[in-house]
């Protein structure tokens, strides 16, 4: 599978962002879709989870309650939708697609699991 992020850019703190990821090649179903982030300096960490069948998502503490993801199987796409942005969320994000979970409804918050990864998307949140 090939991923495609964007919707990153720019805003201040308090404010809102979508980002978007388009998935190409085999069925979009056969995988869990996560989205990770990367601050400078520091590593990859978990944002966000959906199941294959989008009923099951997990959040990181650091952003639940803020942020929403959600997929659309028909339209190969899955979102991030971000709000009450702090300067702390500024990280380049990713998405990324793991096929080793087999039930339709499991989350993975591990890293390793995700073995396919969009390019990211910058997301700067000034104070």
């Amino acid at each position: 599978v090939q991923l495609q992020a964007s919707g990153g850019g720019l805003v201040q703190a308090g404010g809102s962002l979508r980002l978007s990821c388009a998935a190409s090649g085999r069925t979009f179903t056969s995988y869990a879709m996560g989205w990770f982030r990367q601050a400078p300096g520091k590593e990859r960490e978990f944002v966000a989870a959906v199941s294959r069948n989008g009923v099951g998502t997990y959040y990181a503490v650091s952003v639940k309650g803020r942020f929403t993801i959600s997929r659309d199987n028909a339209k190969n796409t899955v979102s991030l939708q971000m709000t009450s942005l702090k300067p702390e969320d500024t990280a380049v994000y990713y998405c990324a697609a793991e096929d080793h979970t087999t039930s339709p409804v499991v989350v993975t918050t591990l890293l390793a699991r995700y073995h396919y990864w969009g390019q990211g998307t910058l997301v700067t949140v000034s104070s």
